[in-house]
């Protein structure tokens, strides 16, 4: 056996690893339904203004990015697009929702959201701390 470490991975290797964890997993613990999910608010020009991509499966909404032009921060646009993304997340049965951040504005705005703590990684990046947080989609729980 070979060990090989490389920053230039070929796209057909990777897919293999991607495809093979998929189908241990879904012998594992059963099929993740996976779909993305996209929230995106644009201009009056049609502009990509702000937006989120993430997520669902295995029940759960995963919000990977969400990005607010500069011209619209401050004025509830994360939370909007966040109720917009756990909506739909509800409507495909999901029963839970997670994000994280090492911006201590944004970790403000996910927990005003309802999304509470779960774990840190201290320093990440240096002199941050990346905040993981969870909430529950289902009314009345808490993450």
């Amino acid at each position: 056996m070979k060990i090989e470490v490389t920053e230039t991975p070929d796209p057909v290797v990777l897919a293999v690893v991607g495809d093979s964890l998929a189908a241990f997993n879904v012998q594992d613990v059963g099929p993740a339904e996976r779909r993305a999910l996209a929230v995106l608010v644009r201009d009056d020009k049609s502009r990509l203004a702000a937006g989120i991509s993430g997520y669902t499966a295995w029940g759960w909404l995963y919000v990977q990015w969400l990005w607010v032009d500069e011209s619209l921060r401050g004025q509830n646009m994360a939370a909007r697009m966040l109720q917009a993304a756990e909506d739909e997340a509800t409507a495909r049965g999901c029963h839970g929702a997670y994000i994280d951040t090492f911006n201590p504005t944004a970790l403000k705005v996910y927990q005003r959201q309802g999304y509470q703590p779960f774990g840190t990684l201290p320093d990440f990046p240096k002199g941050r701390t990346r905040t993981f947080l969870a909430k529950s989609l289902r009314v009345g729980e808490e993450g």
